[in-house]
């Protein structure tokens, strides 16, 4: 097998089964890994229940006796109860974010990771051995290491580890199957292969044929990995923001076009409206981590940078109000976990009162003093505002001891009403009890806007109920989708001795080799040669022994003597023939049978057919000068024909 690592800690005793491919690591007990194989349980039971309903419904029509039918529906009623409990226990899994944290963090709120989608094995033997045998009449049995590594490779996908080896795993093979259908998916031949993968949030199972599910599922594992990266990443570091900032940018992006590139995949977690979804959550979060990065080094306790801090928060808190919009409009809310939408919505308040308490800071503490630049703050909190409060502007504000002290609280007050909605929240869903880190960064919040509203508070003063305006979102570094740069590497054809896929795919059909011997006279074979692996012949002379012998014009030469020709060019397969030391020469030649390629066939023979008189009559020598054309008789001038392209317009797909 190919490209593979031992693991960490274990001894390699010369089986098989100690070493594993590099990014991934089956071995590892980690509590992510734990997170994986309770999801493929869970899976698993899933589709037995949802096979034992499908059963009892299809009895409940079938039958006519009323006794049975009663028996038939208490049967339903015991499996929905335990689907019921099977999807609430999946949904928890989906709720664990906390598996995916840095474990250094202890000063930032969790961020949500997409799970890996499972998948049930696939064995690739039997059904690529039966196919190389009929379409490709070669044995099949003689590329069993190549269908091993295949079937490594994929099960190696099933467990990638959590960094840049992970995705490069999951490329290599994405990068495979374009290859791999070429191959062996024909468009008019099922191979009888089917692909299962279970629905991330549902666990529902999906079963096709084709591979446009598997790329689709591989494509969004590659979503998913990335936004683990991201969350795993250190938030304590610029180096980590970055890196965090990164992988959900990339996330997005490789979530955007898997949206436009299957449209019509079956699972739901990869339809439109979840995937624009997931896209404006790792986009969030994005954002949430550049509001981070820009504060890791401290916020300036000045007027502008507290305004400005203000407005940042405040886009962090328009992009997930439009996360949590999206969670709960149906079918959507339906199938993301409780725990997700939660967790947005806590985010839009949090962040919102962060805003108000940045420009409750900015007016209560600082005020405008004889060597501030006046025109600057007045600038600076018009574009804080859309609406002023009536009566109001903002030099007023600015100005004006009472009229800055009342909108400062006003904005406080905000804050803290913010701060309680968010801890309300907290408290109503089960799944955040068990994130005390969030609990106590909402209460820190909580309690340090009421010690700004506390200091400011007078005992003698009236109350006021001056409503703070909303703040303007705006931020300098905005969250951008970023084009993922590895979801194709170049790999290698694991199939590549079938020969040249432009030829030799499961779309053309030719007829099985034959042996055609070759008798030179005075070292003229009676044809020509022509293109670029596998040749191709060309202008055969209808007299000579090889077309008495069954060589056809258009045929293929795969195979002179013992040597493979496939991937040879012309001057390769010439040096063959011109060093064969036998009077006979044996070729293995093959015939196209799809309609086109006969007919350019029939187009070549009938503009080379007043050559072929030409030719019989010359008596000089003629050697081919470059790779693409070549003639064999050598004692005969080589004339001009079409380019190789020109017998097959067949394509490959990859």
């Amino acid at each position: 097998m190919t490209d593979t690592l031992l693991p960490n800690g274990i001894k390699d005793s010369g089986g098989e089964r100690n070493y594993f491919r590099k990014g991934c690591n089956p071995f590892a007990q980690t509590g992510r890994s734990k997170l994986q194989n309770k999801r493929a349980s869970l899976n698993q039971q899933i589709i037995k229940q949802m096979r034992i309903r499908a059963g009892a419904e299809n009895l409940l029509k079938a039958t006519s006796n009323n006794k049975v039918k009663e028996m038939v529906l208490l049967e339903l009623s015991y499996v929905n109860s335990n689907l019921q409990l099977l999807m609430g226990q999946l949904e928890g899994l989906n709720s664990s974010v906390d598996v995916y944290q840095n474990t250094q963090d202890t000063a930032n709120i969790p961020l949500i990771a997409l799970g890996l989608k499972e998948t049930k094995e696939v064995d690739f033997s039997t059904h690529f051995k039966d196919f190389i045998l009929q379409h490709y009449s070669e044995d099949g049995n003689s590329y069993e290491e190549e269908i091993a590594d295949l079937m490594d490779l994929r099960q190696a996908c099933r467990t990638p580890s959590r960094n840049d080896a992970g995705v490069e795993l999951l490329a290599k093979y994405f990068s495979h199957l374009p290859l791999i259908e070429s191959r062996f998916f024909s468009p008019t031949h099922h191979t009888g292969i089917f692909f299962t993968w279970y629905d991330s949030f549902t666990g529902v199972p999906v079963c096709q044929q084709n591979l446009s599910l598997e790329k689709a599922s591989i494509f969004f594992n590659m979503a998913a990995l990335y936004s683990q990266i991201g969350t795993r990443s250190d938030r304590q570091t610029i180096t980590g923001l970055e890196e965090a900032i990164a992988s959900f940018q990339i996330a997005a992006g490789t979530l955007n076009q898997l949206k436009e590139t299957y449209t019509h995949t079956p699972s739901y977690d990869l339809s439109p409206a979840m995937l624009s979804m997931l896209i404006r959550l790792m986009l969030a979060q994005a954002q949430e981590c550049l509001f981070e990065k820009i504060a890791l080094p401290g916020i300036r306790n000045q007027f502008c940078p507290l305004m400005k801090m203000a407005q940042e928060a405040a886009k962090v808190t328009e992009i997930y109000d439009q996360v949590h919009q999206s969670m709960i409009q149906m079918p959507i809310k339906d199938n993301v976990p409780l725990f997700w939408s939660t967790m947005a919505q806590i985010k839009t308040n949090h962040y919102r009162s962060m805003a108000h308490f940045f420009v409750a800071s900015a007016l209560l503490d600082h005020q405008l003093g004889p060597n501030d630049d006046e025109d600057q703050q007045e600038k600076t909190l018009s574009q804080v505002y859309d609406n002023i409060p009536e009566g109001r502007t903002p030099l007023d504000i600015l100005k004006k001891q009472d009229e800055r002290q009342c909108v400062g609280k006003a904005h406080i007050r905000r804050a803290i009403q913010g701060h309680e909605e968010a801890l309300r929240i907290y408290g109503l869903c089960p799944s955040l009890n068990s994130l005390e880190l969030l609990h106590g960064i909402l209460k820190a919040s909580h309690q340090r806007s009421l010690n700004k509203y506390s200091e400011n508070e007078k005992e003698d003063e009236f109350p006021d109920y001056t409503e703070a305006p909303d703040i303007v979102p705006k931020t300098e570094h905005k969250a951008e989708m970023e084009v993922p740069t590895t979801t194709k590497v170049k790999v290698a054809d694991f199939f590549q001795r079938l020969g040249p896929l432009s030829v030799f795919s499961s779309k053309q059909r030719w007829t099985a080799p034959r042996t055609v011997r070759v008798k030179p006279e005075d070292r003229d074979v009676g044809f020509n040669l022509k293109g670029d692996a596998p040749v191709q012949v060309v202008s055969l002379d209808p007299l000579c022994p090889a077309a008495a012998d069954g060589l056809k014009e258009g045929d293929y030469i795969v195979a002179v003597g013992e040597t493979d020709c496939k991937w040879l060019g012309v001057t390769e397969v010439l040096r063959l023939l011109r060093d064969a030391k036998d009077e006979e020469i044996e070729m293995q030649v093959v015939t196209m049978m799809d309609s086109m390629s006969s007919k350019l066939t029939k187009k070549s023979s009938f503009l080379s057919w007043g050559l072929k008189n030409k030719l019989k009559s010359a008596s000089t020598l003629s050697l081919p000068t470059d790779d693409h054309s070549g003639s064999l008789p050598w004692n005969k001038p080589c004339p001009t024909f079409p380019s190789s392209s020109s017998y097959n317009n067949d394509s490959a797909l990859y």
